[in-house]
């Protein structure tokens, strides 16, 4: 320490300026307590000090033509030195990330870090490889690496609201990386009233974002390092009518780009096959390039340069040997009984007529409304007599409970009423969300909107619905009472009879089944555990359950030997692993064909080892069977020209927006002929085109 009077025209002195010594031009005191100092620094660059007593602590006088010592704090100087040694590191450990992570890497992992991504700056890419390639790690290899490299300190991942959590836990997990999930609270809590700047690295959810402009005007207010999102297909437009239609989802994707230097955008299905909807898609890496309307013919719509896409047929481990097994899917095909025909038609029929009254509604919102409930009840219809029955069920009651408060009202019979307050619209923007919501939101909404949506405009019309659905509840009734069930019998035949249910020993194998709906799940739980005889044999997961139980149900079934079965609906193809099965059946078929894909995707997945075989039950001579058969016939006349990528093509296709249509289409015109052929024609002309 020195004192005030030391300080002397020509001292060299430490303590004045942080970044080294200056040497003293001269000293003016003002009183005894202060000194002004004119100074130089080692870059001789002039400089004026004010220096009071209490600075003396820091003070030191260097002696005359020593310009270094070894008396400075040791353990500093090994702290710096190992602060620059690991900022150093990645030049002299080229996969560093790798390297001081808990992952076992392989071949395209490290190909597409390390080649593709890496290299470029500034980074803006599609990184579009199967599902279950680990595209989640892949991504947290770059985010570690600019890390390293210095080029990242701020770092948002969008997604969709189902997989926040599973990209929070493998990023922490296997990379130490500590995210956290934006929330309401985060939001309303903010110490600076704008969280996207107090958090550095974080995960959103993509609808969030998308659909609250309060929420995106303070991410606009940000800048990130690195902004990746996942399912970024999510984020597509489309031209309609000569004009670009741009979703709330699209519009969050231009602003993303324009705030970040490096821009990732990954799925699995990035082609929905309309190449000028794909050219807008990559739009949203580079606007300059893929300006404007594609036409064949006049625009080049070669992206290789700023995209990977690899099938699973194509991933392959370090000795050489395929990194997936062989995934084989086949159609099992049954026909209704009597009184199952009786019951489809009829419910048909009434679903039918009830759209046609939908047509007349004014209103669009309330129309696509109606439209869904009624695809719903379709759908339950062709799952099982007791999803169809209850929803029968709770549809008249619920109508019922509406009709007494219209007539409490006093109206005639009839005035005219309006939709109920509390049954939200449904857009096709809507439907478009509800693709890839999770599947308790799914199962909310549907719940909420199918007991409840009505095209009855009048009590009288409502009085005659709900004598319709009267009938209808009974006619599902004797059916599932008689125990007959078609479908039902086909799934017992096959885990009784089929030799790939068992092992060499005869022992069953781990199976996973898929429904759409808890009604169904419950029903075939109960019907399973009888057959099998053993009440622990079975597992459920589905929208409901909680986050814990789920993650209960998933390990009892990969790890306890005497759970064999796991019935699930959607929620099980909500970031879980199942490779410990290698069997499944599609005991609903979803009206998106991308999730066939997404399902077989649980259990054929890094990690699996035997062949995958999976089962789609669907019902012969029924309106929307016939429509999947014909697209299922063609995947299994084209797999042994195109081996397991013939799941690749399903998913470029025909969209999920275009299938929905089809099925509806079948539904309401299917009974003739020519609409039949004609729908026929369109799924196989929509297959030849993605081949």
């Amino acid at each position: 320490m020195a004192r005030l009077e030391d300080l002397k025209e020509g001292a060299s002195v430490k303590g004045v300026r942080p970044d080294g010594p200056i040497i003293v031009i001269n000293v003016k005191w003002h009183g005894d307590a202060v000194v002004e100092l004119t100074y130089k620094d080692a870059s001789g660059k002039p400089g004026n000090d004010l220096l009071f007593r209490d600075r003396e602590s820091m003070l030191e006088i260097i002696e005359p033509g020593q310009s270094w010592s070894f008396d400075a704090d040791a353990g500093m100087l090994r702290l710096v030195s190992e602060a620059y040694r690991i900022g150093m590191a990645y030049l002299f450990d080229p996969l560093l990330a790798v390297h001081t992570s808990l992952i076992d890497p392989l071949p395209h992992q490290i190909t597409a870090v390390y080649e593709e991504m890496l290299p470029r700056q500034p980074l803006r890419f599609l990184l579009a490889d199967d599902p279950g390639a680990g595209k989640t790690i892949m991504a947290g290899l770059l985010i570690k690496e600019l890390m390293v490299r210095g080029d990242l300190a701020r770092c948002l991942i969008v997604c969709p609201g189902n997989l926040a959590d599973q990209w929070q836990d493998e990023l922490y997990q296997r990379l130490q990386l500590p995210f956290k999930i934006l929330t309401n609270d985060m939001l309303e809590t903010s110490i600076t009233g704008n969280v996207f700047q107090e958090i550095p690295l974080l995960i959103a959810r993509l609808d969030k974002l998308s659909r609250n402009e309060n929420v995106q005007i303070k991410l606009k207010q940000t800048e990130w390092d690195l902004i990746i999102c996942d399912e970024a297909h999510k984020m597509s437009a489309s031209f309609f009518g000569g004009e670009i239609k741009e979703t709330k989802r699209r519009k969050l994707g231009r602003l993303l780009s324009e705030l970040t230097r490096h821009f990732l955008l990954m799925t699995a299905t990035p082609h929905n096959g309309k190449e000028e909807d794909f050219q807008l898609f990559m739009a949203l890496l580079d606007g300059d390039r893929f300006e404007g309307r594609f036409r064949d013919g006049v625009h080049v719509a070669d992206s290789s340069d700023v995209m990977r896409r690899m099938v699973k047929e194509d991933l392959f481990k370090f000795d050489g040997t395929p990194l997936f097994p062989e995934r084989l899917a086949y159609s099992v095909t049954y026909r209704l009984s009597d009184q199952e025909a009786v019951l489809y038609e009829q419910v048909t029929n009434y679903v039918r007529e009830e759209f046609n009254r939908a047509d007349t509604l004014e209103n669009e919102g309330r129309k696509g409304t109606v439209g869904f409930a009624l695809t719903i009840l379709q759908r339950r219809l062709a799952s099982s007599p007791e999803s169809i029955y209850q929803s029968l069920r709770r549809r008249r009651e619920r109508l019922e409970s509406r009709l007494r408060e219209e007539e409490l009202l006093k109206r005639g019979a009839t005035t005219r009423f309006g939709p109920a307050g509390w049954v939200p619209t449904i857009t096709e923007e809507d439907l478009e969300d509800l693709e890839d919501a999770t599947n308790s939101e799914v199962e909310e909404t549907e719940e909420k909107i199918i007991d409840l949506a009505t095209a009855s405009q009048t009590i009288a019309e409502l009085q005659a619905e709900i004598q319709i659905l009267k009938k209808l509840e009974a006619l599902a009734l004797q059916v599932r009472r008689s125990g007959q069930d078609k479908k039902w019998e086909e799934l017992s035949r096959l885990l009784q009879d089929n030799s790939e249910m068992f092992d060499a020993d005869g022992s069953r194998r781990k199976l996973v089944i898929f429904t759409e709906y808890k009604d169904t799940l419950k029903y075939l739980t109960d019907r399973i555990t009888s057959l099998i005889g053993r009440a622990d044999s079975v597992v459920n997961i589905h929208g409901s359950i909680g986050r814990e139980d789920r993650k209960k149900a998933e390990e009892a079934f990969k790890q306890d030997k005497t759970v064999q079965i796991l019935v699930a609906t959607d929620a099980a193809g909500e970031g879980i692993n199942l490779q410990r099965a290698h069997l499944m059946v599609n005991y609903d078929l979803p009206w998106n064909p991308n999730r066939i894909e997404q399902r077989f995707g649980r259990i054929h997945r890094i990690g699996q080892t035997e062949v995958c075989h999976l089962w789609n039950l669907v019902a012969e001579e029924t309106r929307e069977g016939d429509v999947y058969l014909t697209l299922l016939r063609k995947l299994e006349a084209e797999r042994e020209a195109l081996g397991g990528a013939v799941f690749d093509v399903l998913g470029k296709a025909i969209g999920s927006a275009e299938f929905r249509k089809l099925m509806i289409e079948a539904i309401r015109y299917g009974d003739r002929p020519e609409v039949r052929a004609r729908l026929t024609q369109q799924v196989e002309e929509a297959w030849t085109r993605s081949i």
